[in-house]
């Protein structure tokens, strides 16, 4: 799941002068610090103030939201079916998408 948009870490390397910005997997960012000649990995208490002050990316609310949706569904059904069974699936999703949102 990708945490960061890229403009969101393209923006913070243009304001630090960092350059020629690109993606190892889907959430390690490396770029070219000021005058170096290697790229590191952007540093993790930058992307820790960058999510904070964005918020969730897209991939993130689409499953947020799909969270809440399978659960309000699955109550509703649970409770017309006087069943345990979709309220206990809706709990496994719900703990599969709370732990896809974690930032590593």
């Amino acid at each position: 799941m990708k945490h960061y948009r890229d403009e969101w870490i393209l923006e913070w390397c243009q304001a630090n002068g960092w350059t020629d910005l690109f993606v190892e997997r889907t959430s390690t960012y490396w770029a070219f610090p000021p005058n170096a000649v290697m790229p590191v990995p952007i540093p993790p208490t930058a992307l820790r103030a960058i999510k904070s002050e964005k918020g969730m990316s897209d991939c993130e609310q689409r499953w947020a939201i799909a969270a809440v949706f399978v659960s309000i569904v699955s109550l509703a059904m649970s409770y017309s079916w006087e069943h345990p069974l979709p309220a206990t699936l809706a709990f496994a999703f719900a703990a599969v998408t709370v732990a896809r949102l974690e930032v590593d």
